[in-house]
């Protein structure tokens, strides 16, 4: 170990905070030597991130979340504009740069550097880490509230015209953390501290609307129906007219959330509902009776039966739909319910085609959460940690909209996050800047340089109409 160091140690100088590394011999190949440094100039390993751009300047999230961010610094000493401190966090995100450290050593990525409006080589390094970290703890409360207002105005414009329906998938998940982050609290269900933020997507096209950060618990029912009406009353000042469905697992069935959206017009819900002794003894007979046509067909077959009923619980102030699913298999029986005020519908349609569907929100979720990484909130202060989200947020939105819109027709079309990022994203660049333009040079082995030439093929379509 002591060798290893004294070779890192003299094989490394540190000059003006850049470290420059003397070359390395790797083994020859037939007669001739092979040299390894890390002196090529101007060469980036995120040029397909290029495409963030042309998404930015169809939906303009950044110059949107720009505009209600207050400019506090003394602007005669400011280097970097709010707009370029946005791009270069979120275009970083989106490449798996999650860490505000990793700016120190991209400040002079000329990808990073063009995606901020500035000169691969000749132009101002972009913000450091400090620049950064200084920047995330700058946001107060009532401007992270204007942010969030932000993304749900996004998600409107992203329809053409008023959709007939739309669901609204709500969830939340752990974000474990390690130090003392503010409003991280002890969940008993986790054993960890944590925070428990809220997720929302429109269920039917994968859209995130918006991002909450919540304290390391459960929501009490007043908390949620607060977050649900308002997010409902933004919808409908632009939707009147379209139908719109909360949905979500049984964490969700919240008696003022049901009771509320029972006084309005076209808002509907349906969401798990957790077993108890009441609702098992409603079930008993389908139970018996799945379980004989398993035996019937020498357990060969899985028997899955729905049934409806009427049901209130003590906390209800009226008798609801549930429906239940009764499966019996080689693993036993399985009994599900969930409740609604949809009345008409089938019992199978509503569990299988409706409320299964919301499966997908936990796809929107591992995106955002685990290839995003948006479970970095290691600030102190729970609005640096909110804002964090919501840069991770946009990262999601951006990528999302690029999947959904420009690669709808090609391999990409259902790819996660982290496909995209490393098929479409991570592709080496040599990028030179003449005196009257700027030429950046992709490898001509990239395996999908057709997929890419046609997605900004579409972009310079879009900027001429």
């Amino acid at each position: 170990m002591n060798m290893i160091k004294q070779v890192i140690d003299t094989d490394q100088i540190n000059i003006y905070n850049q470290t420059v590394y003397s070359p390395i011999l790797l083994p020859k190949i037939q007669d001739k030597s092979v040299v390894l440094d890390f002196n090529g100039g101007l060469i980036s390993s995120d040029s397909g991130v290029l495409l963030l751009k042309e998404i930015e300047e169809q939906i303009g999230l950044i110059k949107a979340i720009e505009k209600v961010i207050p400019e506090s610094r003394d602007t005669r000493y400011v280097k970097h504009a709010i707009h370029d401190l946005l791009m270069q966090r979120v275009a970083q995100i989106a490449c798996g740069y999650e860490d505000a450290n990793d700016c120190n050593d991209l400040r002079n990525d000329p990808i990073f550097k063009i995606l901020a409006d500035r000169y691969p080589e000749s132009g101002e390094a972009l913000a450091s880490q400090p620049t950064m970290s200084r920047f995330e703890n700058s946001i107060s409360r009532p401007t992270l509230y204007r942010i969030a207002r932000v993304f749900a105005d996004v998600f409107i414009a992203s329809y053409e015209q008023e959709p007939e329906i739309i669901v609204l998938d709500f969830d939340d998940t752990e974000d474990i953390v390690h130090g003392d982050q503010q409003l991280s609290l002890f969940n008993n269900y986790f054993k960890e501290y944590c925070f428990m933020p809220l997720h929302v997507y429109e269920g039917l096209s994968g859209k995130l609307v918006t991002t909450i950060l919540k304290p390391g618990k459960r929501s009490t029912g007043k908390q949620m129906l607060s977050i649900v009406k308002r997010i409902i009353a933004h919808l409908r000042a632009k939707w009147p007219n379209a139908i719109l469905v909360f949905r979500g697992d049984s964490h969700f069935a919240y008696p003022e959330v049901m009771e509320w959206i029972d006084a309005q017009e076209n808002v509907m819900f349906i969401t798990g509902l957790s077993g108890n002794s009441r609702l098992q003894k409603e079930v008993k007979s389908l139970e018996e009776r799945a379980t004989r046509a398993y035996e019937e067909c020498n357990r060969k077959v899985d028997i899955t039966l729905f049934h409806s009923f009427y049901y209130q619980a003590d906390s209800w102030s009226k008798p609801r739909r549930v429906v239940a699913k009764v499966e019996v298999n080689g693993n036993g029986k399985n009994v599900r319910f969930v409740v609604t005020d949809m009345e008409n519908a089938k019992a199978t349609v509503l569990y299988k085609h409706i409320y299964c569907a919301r499966g997908k929100d936990e796809l929107y979720i591992k995106d955002h959460k685990l290839y995003l990484k948006s479970d970095r909130t290691s600030c102190h202060r729970f609005e640096a940690n909110q804002f964090r989200v919501f840069l991770h947020s946009a990262a999601y939105v951006f990528i999302h909209a690029l999947k959904i819109n420009i690669l709808r027709s090609t391999q990409f079309a259902n790819a996660t996050i982290d496909t995209i990022r490393l098929r479409l994203f991570k592709i080496g660049a040599r990028v030179r800047e003449f005196k009257t333009r700027i030429k950046i040079e992709l490898p001509s082995s990239y395996p999908v340089k057709d997929i890419l030439n046609q997605s900004f093929q579409i972009f310079n379509a879009l900027r001429r109409v």
